[in-house]
C-alpha cells in the first residue's frame, strides 16, 4: 500500500454492525489510507468525547456529514447547512476552524438508525455534500439513492474541501478505483436464460377458481 495521505481535519467513522461484513465497504479502507483516520462499529456512544476517545472532544470543533440534500441551489460541493438543512449564508465561516469531521458508514437506513440513535451529533456542524457525479460503484453496489456515494467518496470530496487540496480526493479515490477493478475482475455474470426454450403454460394447467 501506498504511504499514509496527511489529514489536518481528524476523520472518525461511526459504522453500524450490519455494514462491517460488506465485501465492497469503503470505510476500513478510507481509515487505512489516511493518517488520522479511526471507526468504531456499534449503535449508539455516549457522547462526541466517548465516540472519539478524546475527552477534550468539543462539538463546536467537529462536523458532521448529514443526512439530506440542501434546501438551496447554486452550493456545492461542500456546503454547511443549519439544522432545518438550509445553507448557511457565511459558508466561509461555516467551514473554517474545523477538527473533526464524522462520517456515518452504512446503508441509508443504517445510517439513519445511527443518526437517531445518538442525539448529541445534532450538536455538531452539519454539512452535506452536493456530488458532481455518480457513485464509482455503479452497478457493483445499489444506492437508495441517485446521488447517493460511498463512504470514502463522501469523505474525499469533503476532505479536499476542507484541507484546501483538490488531490486529495483523487488521491483517496485511486486505491477504491483499485478496488472495484479487482471486484469487476472476479465477478461472476449472471447466467443467461434463453427464453426461447421456455414453454409457455397451457391454459389447462391454470389453476381453476374456487366454488
Amino acid at each position: 500500500m501506498s504511504e499514509a495521505i496527511d489529514n489536518r481535519v481528524t476523520v472518525l467513522v461511526l459504522q453500524h454492525p450490519q455494514e462491517q461484513d460488506h465485501a465492497l465497504g469503503t470505510a476500513g479502507l478510507l481509515v487505512r489510507t489516511l493518517s488520522d483516520a479511526r471507526m468504531v462499529v456499534g449503535l449508539s456512544w455516549r457522547n462526541l468525547a466517548h465516540a472519539v476517545g478524546v475527552s477534550s472532544a468539543e462539538p463546536k470543533d467537529w462536523g458532521v456529514l448529514y443526512l439530506g440534500s440542501v434546501h438551496a441551489t447554486g452550493k456545492g460541493p461542500l456546503v454547511a447547512v443549519d439544522r432545518k438543512g438550509v445553507a448557511l449564508a457565511d459558508q466561509k465561516a461555516g467551514l473554517t476552524g474545523l477538527k473533526g469531521l464524522i462520517v456515518l458508514d452504512g446503508s441509508w437506513a443504517q445510517a439513519k438508525t445511527l443518526w437517531w440513535r445518538n442525539a448529541w451529533l445534532s450538536r455538531l456542524r452539519r454539512f452535506v455534500i452536493v456530488p458532481d457525479a455518480p457513485s464509482l460503484y455503479g452497478s457493483l453496489r445499489k444506492e437508495a439513492r441517485p446521488d447517493a456515494v460511498s463512504t470514502l467518496e463522501a469523505a474525499a470530496l469533503a476532505l479536499s474541501v476542507l484541507e484546501t487540496d483538490e488531490t486529495v480526493r483523487e488521491r483517496l479515490l485511486a486505491p477504491f478505483r483499485e478496488m472495484l477493478a479487482r471486484a469487476r475482475e472476479t465477478r461472476v455474470p449472471p447466467a443467461k436464460i434463453d427464453w426461447r426454450k421456455r414453454r409457455p403454460r397451457s391454459k389447462s394447467a391454470r389453476p381453476r377458481s374456487a366454488g
